[in-house]
């Protein structure tokens, strides 16, 4: 259980990682109006390495948890000619 409780913690970093990306984009892509180009270039540097795997680790994370939630709501399923 302790795996799980870190796995929870990481996730939960990742989504503050990738909304205060979109926060700081958004706010960069202001500055660049008015000729502020600095915000706008860090985060261009960092795109490839931080925020595009932290999108797909999030985007991942969200498939995963939607597979297992459709595999428990599943319930047990009988083998056809088992008998029962």
């Amino acid at each position: 259980m302790r795996l799980k409780g870190w796995l929870d913690n990481l996730l939960v970093l990742n989504v503050f990682v990738v909304i205060s990306g979109a926060l700081w984009f958004a706010l960069a892509i202001g500055l660049h109006s008015q000729k502020v180009e600095a915000p706008l270039v860090l985060f261009q540097r960092l795109w490839t390495p931080l925020f595009t795997p932290a999108i797909g680790v999030l985007m991942a994370a969200s498939v995963l948890s939607g597979v297992l939630g459709w595999w428990q709501r599943r319930g047990p399923r009988q083998v056809p000619g088992s008998g029962s």
